[in-house]
């Protein structure tokens, strides 16, 4: 950092404003994505999934409470661990306060795991989290949404996450889907995205491409710095 260049304020801000023109041509082509990602056709959800919630069991449809799109963030949490993954809680820390606003923008947005409902309760209180959270054990639906692998599926060499591009390395993966419920109650898959699709979620990571030192992380084991946000010193 030491060796960094250092200019007056007019060759500064001459440097920035050439920046900022490439700035202004990546935002026109991300919203030219944003559209066609809208664009994309749908997928007819058929199956019955049901869910444990803290007011008992649940359909697919009840998730949406009452608006019409849902997005869910797939939340690593196996049914053998005592606590969520802490990737995906860094996640869920970016999204925690920003559930009401979506709300107002008639979408729902939730998380759901395999973990027990008591297990999901319990290190939901432990991270102040106010989101819905639901549990979908013993239910097909991370299975079928490409976020939870058999264990003939982990470590064969074959490709399977993100749509069956990397071969998934545990049984558990992150993952975001998006579903619209129309006026007659059919439920559509509109999107989903995984590995670094889910990345411009992070609002933290967002800052972090802003300071100089930028992430700063182990090339080979990026988010190795990463703690549950009470753990940090400890």
């Amino acid at each position: 950092m030491t060796q960094h260049t250092v200019v007056s304020h007019d060759a500064w801000l001459e440097a920035r404003k050439t920046l900022l023109a490439r700035e202004k041509q990546f935002t026109r082509a991300r919203d030219e994505l944003s559209r066609a990602r809208r664009d994309l056709p749908w997928e007819r959800v058929e199956k019955d999934y049901r869910f444990a919630g803290p007011g008992g069991e649940v359909r697919l449809a009840d998730l949406f409470a009452g608006r019409s799109q849902l997005v869910v963030y797939h939340l690593m949490f196996d049914p053998a661990w005592d606590a969520a993954c802490k990737s995906c809680s860094f996640w869920a820390d970016s999204f925690e306060r920003n559930v009401v606003h979506l709300a107002h923008r008639d979408v729902t947005m939730i998380a759901i795991s395999r973990a027990s409902l008591a297990k999901i309760e319990t290190f939901r209180k432990r991270m102040g989290w106010t989101f819905d959270w639901y549990s979908s054990n013993g239910s097909d639906f991370n299975y079928d949404y490409g976020v939870s692998f058999r264990a003939d599926e982990v470590g064969n060499g074959k490709p399977a996450y993100n749509f069956g591009t990397i071969p998934p390395p545990g049984a558990e993966m992150p993952g975001i889907s998006v579903f619209y419920k129309d006026d007659a109650g059919a439920i559509f898959r509109t999107y989903s995205c995984y590995s670094r699709g889910i990345e411009m979620m992070n609002a933290a990571y967002q800052y972090l491409d802003l300071v100089p030192k930028g992430r700063d992380e182990d090339p080979a084991r990026p988010m190795s710095w990463l703690r549950l946000r009470d753990s940090y010193g400890a």
